[in-house]
């Protein structure tokens, strides 16, 4: 019996010091960290879903905005539109006879402007409900113009069928909401206003008309006067034969899109200004033409791509097949485009510090494993786990903060945050101040090249290279330095 419990006894120990040597060996908990390491890319991952979800929750909360202020503007035209009438033949339906009815119907010519001079003061600013803001805009616009005589030969229309007292000057704008008061319109030496149009002529996505006096044998000169609200970006149709656009303003972040980028530009601190001269070669829609009624242009809310610290809104003309528009339809593309950006996209911004998580974890768990190596002190798994549960947490809390006091100060704060509390916890396991100093420096310095990198924007895939390499070529060296076998040699020697 006793011979039985002696060896039921040397198995017992033989077995747990085969589980403390395997447990100890530093191969197997190198393992460990890398599993852990990919583990942590799950709470990453969900990580990036939430700051998705309060990104899709701000675009809802400033799209609301843009509904109550204005929404994008686009600013187009003026178009004069004449009337005329046309004989039209149909057979009759349900006729035994083959009779052929006869009936007027009501077609317009329509003229785009031999010039067109725009010139636009806008005062964007954000306006905030809660915790979320977009940028709105007021804009005062004024657009001088002349129209050429009328070439009816090229209409190929008879005079007698043209309603001269009919002729109307058609403007369009995105969005009646922005509208402070009416638009008023100096035609030669007549003042009038304009009214909206919403049954006859749908040139444009809403549309303003006024009843002009038109002499075909002579120039016309118009000014239209404006005052506009709107939202994220103004949009130009370009439609004269040559059109001039001078636009200026106080904002910092102005983004030019579209057609034409600017023939000048000067943007500021605090202020911006562009003008374009855009001639009409690349222009879709000839300069005058007749027949039925139908949208000159269908705007698509502009998608973004994405840049180092802000999505940029960019034209698109995906449209044109989507829908099957004529192949004269103006698009995004053929406007242009003031988009006025946020000073910074909180969400963008640590969308992209996530996107280093797992970098910084396998660098921060590689050097906890050179340091207990080197220190010979040990730290458990677990407490692996509780620093990796440290280092996620820090992307949520600094997407928590970044809502209420910016990305800068909520960086600084999460970092700090959580160097301290790792530093402060190796400082418990290890007792050694001199090991936590080293361990919070190198986190630290983690968090640093990050930022560092954030804020590099063309440069930073040429530096963050360059610096993960400098930091490998480290840990190599430094790997050279360690006997990797001490902590199996010292529980062997025990």
């Amino acid at each position: 019996m006793e011979n039985h419990n002696l060896t039921k006894s040397a198995f017992a120990t033989e077995q747990h010091s085969l589980f403390d040597k395997i447990s100890n060996s530093t191969v197997l908990k190198l393992f460990v960290i890398l599993f852990l390491s990919l583990l942590l890319l799950i709470p990453l991952a969900m990580i990036s879903d939430l700051i998705q979800e309060r990104k899709t929750r701000e675009q809802s909360v400033s799209d609301g905005i843009a509904l109550n202020w204005g929404q994008e503007q686009v600013i187009s035209g003026p178009v004069i539109a004449i009337p005329y009438n046309e004989i039209v033949q149909k057979q009759a339906e349900k006729s035994k006879s083959p009779a052929t009815l006869e009936y007027k119907q009501t077609k317009w010519i329509f003229i785009l402007p031999q010039s067109s001079n725009i010139s636009t003061d806008i005062s964007p600013q954000h306006l905030s409900r809660g915790i979320y803001n977009t940028v709105v805009y007021n804009s005062h616009i004024l657009i001088e113009g002349s129209f050429n005589k009328i070439d009816l030969t090229k209409l190929e229309i008879p005079i007698e069928k043209i309603d001269w007292k009919g002729s109307r000057l058609v403007f369009g704008i995105q969005d009646f909401k922005g509208l402070g008061k009416r638009p008023s319109l100096k035609w030669n030496d007549l003042e009038s206003t304009f009214d909206p149009d919403f049954n006859n002529l749908k040139l444009f996505n809403q549309n303003l008309v006024c009843p002009i006096a038109i002499n075909p044998q002579s120039e016309s000169h118009f000014k239209i006067t404006l005052d506009l609200k709107g939202s994220k970006s103004l949009n130009f149709v370009p439609l004269g034969d040559q059109t001039n656009i001078a636009a200026k303003g106080n904002w910092a972040n102005p983004s030019f899109t579209g057609a034409f980028l600017p023939s000048k530009r000067s943007v500021s601190n605090s202020n911006f200004s562009a003008s374009w001269e855009i001639p009409s070669f690349s222009r879709k829609l000839p300069q005058q033409w007749s027949g039925d009624i139908y949208p000159i242009y269908i705007f698509e809310k502009n998608k973004s791509i994405v840049t180092d610290e802000v999505e940029v809104p960019q034209p698109t003309a995906a449209t044109a097949a989507d829908t099957k528009v004529p192949s004269d339809m103006l698009l995004n593309s053929d406007m242009i485009t003031i988009n006025f950006l946020p000073d910074v996209n909180n969400y963008q911004k640590t969308t992209r510090v996530a996107k280093y998580g797992i970098l910084i974890i396998l660098l921060t768990f590689t050097s906890l494993l050179f340091t207990e190596i080197i220190k010979k002190k040990r730290i458990h798994i677990i407490q692996y786990v509780l620093i990796g549960a440290a280092m996620v947490l820090f992307y949520t809390l600094l997407l928590a903060l970044s809502e209420h006091i910016g990305f800068n100060p909520a960086y600084l704060i999460a970092s700090v945050a959580t160097v301290v509390l790792i530093g402060s916890f190796i400082k418990a396991i290890t007792k050694d101040f001199k090991s936590a100093l080293l361990l919070g420096s190198i986190l630290g310095t983690f968090y640093v090249f990050i930022y560092v990198l954030m804020q590099l924007r063309d440069y930073s895939l040429i530096a963050g290279t360059i610096g993960i390499f400098i930091i490998l070529a480290i840990l190599m060296r430094v790997s050279t330095k360690i006997n990797w076998y001490q902590f199996d040699n010292n529980h062997a020697d025990q």
